[in-house]
C-alpha cells in the first residue's frame, strides 16, 4: 500500500512539474525606421497572445513552444518569425512602417455615414455567434504627479455573450490578483472614477451598442474619412469623429477603423471633450470625499480586435484618466493620473465556455484593489501571460513594497 501511495505522489508531482515548465519567448519590439519602442505591439503565437509594454518589451509563455510567433501592430507590417531559427533570446524585433496607396478617388467615394452604419449592419456576420471565455490580464495604476501610489492587477475571465445579444449577461470574474498601495497619508486618493476590470465589457463597443455605435447617437456627430491605414497586414478604412450638436452630457472625439474586405471594425480610438468640465465630471467620477474639487484632464479610450480563422473579437482595452485634484484649504491642485488596461491572453469557446455566475462576478460598483491581496510573491505570475511592467513601473513597484 505504500508503494502505491508513493506511485500516486510521484505522479502528481510529475504532473505539478510538467504544468510549471511553460515554454517561453521573450523580446522587445521596435521600429525599424526610428529604433524606438512599438508600445502596444501584439504578439501572438501558440494560441496565446499578449501586448508590448511601453518599453516595447513582452513575454509569451505557451504549453509548447510555438512553431512561429506574429508580431502586429497599426501603421506597421507584420513579422512572421520562425522561432526556431531565431538565435538566442531576448528576440529584438524590428517592425518595418508600411502605407498603403490606395486610389484617391476611391477613397473619397466612400461616404462615411454609409460606411459606419454598413459595419455595423456586418457585426452579426464579423465576430463570435456563440458564447466565448476570454482569459485576461488586468491592470491598473494610478499616479500623483510623477510618482505612482497605486499599483493592483490580476487575471480575470470576461464571459460574453453571442454578439447581436447585447452586453446584459456579459461577465467578469477575478481569479487571481495582487495589489499595492503608498502607505503615505498625503498620498491617500479616495476619489474614484470610471474603471476597473468591467470596463472591458461596457467599452466592448460593437457589442455594447448602447455606448456609441447606434443611429441616434452617432447623428450627435460630423464624420470625414481619413487617410487608411494597416493593421496585421489588412487595409483599414478610417473614420473620424466629432461632436457637431451640444447634448447635456459630454461627446467624443475620435476615430474608427473598418476593415475594407469584411468591414468589420478592427479598432477604436476615442477622447472625450472635457470643455464643458461638468459634463466631463459627471461621466468620469464615480465618487470623492466632501471638498475635494475635481478638475477633469482628459479621458481617452483605446479599444483593438483581432481576426482569428474568420472571427473578430476584442484584444485590447485601455483607458487613461488625467484630472487635478485641489483642496479649499490648499494653494495648489495636484495632478493625478489613473490608467487601466486589459488584454486577451487566450479563449475559450464551445462547451467548456461556461458562464460565470452571479455571485463570482465583479460588479461596477466594486473597486477592484478591495477584491486582491497584498504583493507578496515575487513569482506571482510565473503561469499566467500577463503585459510586462516596464522599468519605470517595476522601479515604483520595488519602492512601495520596501515602504
Amino acid at each position: 500500500m505504500r508503494r502505491t501511495l508513493l506511485i500516486i505522489l510521484m505522479a502528481l508531482m510529475a504532473v505539478v512539474a510538467w504544468a510549471q515548465q511553460l515554454s517561453e519567448v521573450s523580446g522587445t519590439v521596435v521600429s525599424q525606421s526610428t529604433g524606438q519602442p512599438v508600445a502596444g505591439a501584439n504578439i501572438s503565437g501558440g494560441g496565446h497572445a499578449v501586448v508590448a509594454n511601453d518599453d516595447g518589451y513582452f513575454v509569451l509563455k505557451t504549453e509548447a513552444k510555438p512553431d512561429h510567433i506574429t508580431v502586429s501592430h497599426v501603421g506597421y507590417r507584420s513579422q512572421r518569425i520562425d522561432i526556431g531559427s531565431m538565435p538566442k533570446e531576448p528576440l529584438k524585433i524590428r517592425l518595418q512602417p508600411t502605407t498603403i496607396q490606395l486610389n484617391e478617388v476611391l477613397v473619397v467615394a466612400y461616404d462615411p455615414h454609409e460606411l459606419m452604419a454598413n459595419a455595423i449592419r456586418k457585426i452579426p456576420d464579423n465576430y463570435s455567434r456563440q458564447p466565448e471565455l476570454l482569459h485576461c490580464f488586468y491592470r491598473e495604476t494610478a499616479m500623483k504627479r510623477q510618482h505612482h501610489i497605486l499599483v493592483a492587477e490580476g487575471v480575470v475571465d470576461m464571459y460574453k455573450t453571442a454578439y447581436g445579444t447585447g452586453v446584459g449577461r456579459d461577465r467578469v470574474a477575478i481569479r487571481k490578483g495582487r495589489r499595492l498601495l503608498s502607505p503615505r497619508h498625503s498620498d491617500t486618493l479616495s476619489v474614484k472614477v470610471m474603471g476597473g476590470p468591467i470596463v472591458p465589457v461596457q467599452l466592448d463597443l460593437v457589442k455594447n451598442l448602447q455606448f456609441l455605435l447606434n443611429e441616434e447617437e452617432l447623428s450627435y456627430y460630423s464624420m470625414a474619412m481619413e487617410a487608411p491605414a494597416i493593421i496585421a497586414d489588412r487595409e483599414q478604412l478610417v473614420v473620424a469623429i466629432h461632436p457637431k450638436v451640444a447634448m447635456p452630457y459630454a461627446l467624443y472625439h475620435g476615430r474608427f477603423y473598418i476593415d475594407r474586405e469584411t468591414l468589420a471594425f478592427t479598432r477604436a480610438e476615442l477622447t472625450l471633450d472635457v470643455s464643458d468640465r461638468e459634463k466631463a465630471t459627471s461621466l468620469m467620477l464615480v465618487k470623492k470625499p466632501a471638498g475635494v474639487r475635481f478638475r477633469p484632464k482628459e479621458l481617452s479610450l483605446l479599444v483593438d480586435y483581432r481576426q482569428e480563422q474568420g472571427v473578430t473579437r476584442i484584444s485590447y482595452v485601455r483607458s487613461t484618466f488625467r484630472f487635478n485634484c485641489d483642496w479649499r484649504r490648499r494653494l495648489f491642485a495636484t495632478a493625478f493620473t489613473a490608467f487601466c488596461e486589459m488584454v486577451v491572453t487566450s479563449h475559450t469557446d464551445g462547451p467548456d465556455a461556461v458562464p460565470i455566475k452571479g455571485r463570482d462576478s465583479f460588479d461596477q460598483r466594486d473597486a477592484f484593489f478591495d477584491k486582491v491581496d497584498y504583493f507578496r510573491d515575487s513569482t506571482f505570475w510565473q503561469d499566467y501571460n500577463i503585459i510586462e511592467p516596464t522599468e519605470r513601473l517595476d522601479k515604483a513597484i520595488n519602492r512601495l513594497m520596501k515602504r
